[in-house]
Formats: structure tokens, sequence, C-alpha cells
């Protein structure tokens, strides 16, 4: 496989220079300031080392806040995460097509590709990933142009022949690993190539959902000129992959026409075993810091079900439970509760099962005073299991739980703990005062003097 690599060089020529600018939100206020380094920081464990696919439409390649999204894109590798980059060239190939009045069979790959468009998808592409080189050059990251995606003809679809239009047919792992191993960024065009080494043309979206699966990927993020994904109208900012599926097959015309593509993109990429799809604006400045780094996020965040393991515990289960936790009683890591105290409280219990046996468990509790608040507790994951993301999935599937019933903040009361929930789950220490007033009593009375913690959802 041959690449065509850059290192850092002096003085590139600026990548927005070499297309015409689109109309930009580049100057929308900055979310993350100066001081919101310690609340990123609190996210840099759980992404080290992993791989992210952004996929980035030829708008925002065009659009002005280009160069900062480089700047994050440079941002992201000095955390040790992996990036590998994967482009589109739907706007530069309209462009060329106006200015040599050329007609197009297609814009986005996802329709037939005739001879000319092929040969004018070739050239934008080549433009995209120079000037994607040139700006990741700017910011002293290593970077390759690849060749790694092989490709077949897509042939004819209910009786139309698609011609130069390609589906994936092997993504060089190999090759891309080895690239990624060495700080290498790779660039991966929306061109296939062929046994014989004839070019293809693939939508951008599916070959960006490919790439993640191949190469393992815990992030496909999709950076488009579009605000996230809008349904009904309405952006939403969070949603189960489930409930886009259904969404899809039951009123397919309530997803927004111009996110069609990446939302049924999305869904391939967590059924193969992605475990998160972005849906980013890329013409908002630090947008991509913002959705990776913070609760709130700015675009659509599209996740797939970890927590099948996981289900609400039932009157069963209170032998195994009592059993489970005892250890950690006496360790005083726990609060002590009778067997007959869990039987009565067995609907605040959620179980963390593999092949069928219990090996972690956790409580959520609401409070009638006070709606808003719900409490996590008793968690515990056997030995064995520990240290493999078991516990931090058991609260994440609490708190979503708890969003679910209407509460806006979960607290957790910890002893030993506390730096969990501090540095892994994004919860800040608190006083005893935001205690409802009967929690407050029992937490005075158990001596325990345990830390209290909360998390806005």
């Amino acid at each position: 496989m041959s690449a065509s690599a850059s290192g850092p060089a002096s003085s590139p020529t600026a990548p927005a220079a070499l297309l015409p600018p689109l109309p930009s939100v580049a100057t929308a206020t900055p979310i993350i300031k100066p001081t919101d380094l310690r609340g990123i920081l609190r996210y840099v464990p759980r992404f080290q080392g992993q791989i992210f696919v952004l996929a980035i439409d030829g708008a925002i390649v065009a659009d002005e806040n280009f160069g900062n999204l480089l700047v994050d894109i440079a941002v992201l590798r000095s955390l040790d995460i992996k990036v590998v980059l994967v482009h589109g060239i739907g706007h530069q190939l309209s462009e060329l097509s106006r200015q040599r009045d050329i007609a197009i069979s297609n814009v986005d790959g996802t329709g037939p590709t005739d001879a000319a468009t092929l040969d004018l998808a070739i050239r934008a592409s080549s433009r995209v990933s120079h000037a994607i080189l040139e700006g990741l050059t700017q910011n002293s990251l290593k970077c390759a142009i690849t060749n790694a995606v092989r490709a077949l003809p897509i042939g004819i679809l209910k009786g139309v022949e698609q011609q130069h239009t390609g589906r994936v047919d092997r993504i060089d792992k190999d090759f891309l690993t080895h690239l990624i191993d060495r700080d290498i960024v790779p660039i991966i065009q929306p061109i296939g190539y062929g046994p014989e080494g004839h070019s293809y043309r693939i939508n951008s979206d599916l070959l960006a959902a490919e790439v993640g699966e191949a190469l393992g990927a815990s992030k496909v993020i999709y950076l488009g000129a579009l605000a996230g994904l809008e349904i009904h109208g309405e952006i939403k900012r969070d949603l189960p992959v489930e409930r886009l599926r259904q969404i899809l097959k039951e009123t397919p015309g309530a997803v927004s026409p111009v996110a069609l593509s990446k939302a049924l993109n999305a869904i391939r990429a967590l059924e193969t075993g992605v475990a998160r799809v972005h849906l980013v604006d890329g013409r908002i400045f630090d947008g991509l810091i913002n959705e990776i780094f913070s609760n709130e996020g700015v675009g659509t965040l599209i996740y797939a079900n970890d927590y099948q393991q996981i289900r609400q515990a039932r009157r069963a289960d209170v032998r195994m439970i009592y059993n489970l936790t005892r250890a950690a009683v006496k360790r005083e890591e726990l609060l002590y509760r009778t067997q007959a105290t869990i039987e009565k409280n067995i609907e605040q219990f959620y179980v963390f099962e593999i092949d069928e046996n219990i090996i972690g468990c956790v409580t959520l509790a609401f409070y009638a005073d006070k709606p808003q608040l719900a409490e996590v507790g008793s968690l515990y994951v056997l030995p064995f299991y520990q240290n493999r993301g078991i516990g931090r999935k058991l609260i994440e599937y609490a708190c979503l739980r708890a969003k679910e019933k209407g509460a806006t903040q979960v607290l957790a009361l910890s002893t030993q703990s506390y730096s969990f929930f501090t540095s892994v789950m994004n919860f800040d220490e608190a006083s005893p005062a935001v205690l409802p007033e009967a929690r407050l009593k029992t937490y005075a009375e158990s001596g325990r003097n345990p830390k209290v913690l909360l998390k806005t959802l």
C-alpha cells in the first residue's frame, strides 16, 4: 500500500484559501473557557488510546472555521486520542460542476456515478485531501493520504446501473493501524480502489461507519453543516439507537433530509460495534471539543445499548445481592443491609449479569420531598470483574434511568470510592446540606461521615 505523508512545515498555505468560504457560524461565543480545563481533563483517562473516526463534510473543509477545527484535532492528538479522518467532497464536486459546466450524475455517492462525475470526484477529492494535509501540517501533525479502502462496483440496483459507484469490500486495517501506531493521522478519501486499480466513488458517511467498524473505534463523529439530528423539527441532543431505528421505520419523514444519510449510517456503525456516534456542526468554534469534553455537548449523541447485561433486580436475587456485597460491608465500603432490607427495597436495585450470574449491583432511590434529586448507592463489582468498566456502566445506567424519571441531579455518598465518582463519573463534592431532610438525618446517625458527591444530569 502506498501513502503520501507529510510532517511539520514552516509556512504552509492556509487551507481555506483553496476553496470559497461558506456562510459560517464560527464567530459563535466559545463555551469552553481556560478555566474549564479541569473539567476537560476528567474525560481524558476515559478516551486516551481510543480511536475516534472524524467524518468531515466537504462543506466544512470550505468553511472559515476549518482552521479552528484542525486545532481541535491537534488537541485530541495531544491527549493521546487516536484520530482517523474521512472526508466528503459534495460541496467541492458541486463547485467543480458549476465552474466547468459539466453535469454530474450524483453528488453524495449514493446514486449512479458516470465517467464525467467520477473524474470530477477524483479532482475534488484531491483538493480536499490536500487542504486537510496542509492544515494538519500547519498544526505539526504527521499525516498520510491513504489507499486503504478496497472497493467493488455496486452494480445494478432496482434496474439502474450504478456505473462507477462502489461499495466497501475491505478496509486495510493493518495499514491504518501501522500509521496510527506511529502517530500518523490517516486521511481517507471517499474513493475506493478495485482489485484492478479502478477508482469507485463511495459515500463518505457510509465509509466512516465502515472504517469505525474495521478499527474498533469508540466514536464516529460526523462534522457537517447541521446543528445535530433534527427530528420533527427539533434537534435531539441524545438518542438511543433503538429509538432512532424505530423512528426511521415508522416515520422516516420525521428525520431532516439533510441528516438522513448520517442517521442511517450512525445505526450501521452502532450495530457493528461502535459505542457512540455524534453529529456536530463543524462550523462552530470549539464545537468538536465541546461535544466530546462536556456533559451537555453541542450536537447530537446517538448511543448503542451498552447496558444489555443490566436489569432490574427481582426478589429471587435478594440472597445473591446480600452475598455479593457482604465482603464490601465488612471493609466498610458499603452500608450494611439485611436480606430483609434488600428485599423491602428490591425495586431500587439493578444488577449486572454475565452468563446469568450476578457480578455487580447498584441502587437508585428517589425522594418525595425532592423529586428532582436521585441517589445512587450500593455500587459493587466482584473483584475478578473490576477494572473492566462495569462500575462505570452501572452508574451511567442509573443516571440514565434517573433522568428518564425526571431527576436533574444525582447524588452519591462514599467513604472509600469517592475518587472514582469524581475522576471517572464527573461528580463534584458537595455539602451535606444538599441532602433531603430525612436523608440528612440518617447521614448524621450513621457515623460513617461519607463524602457527599453530586452530579447534574
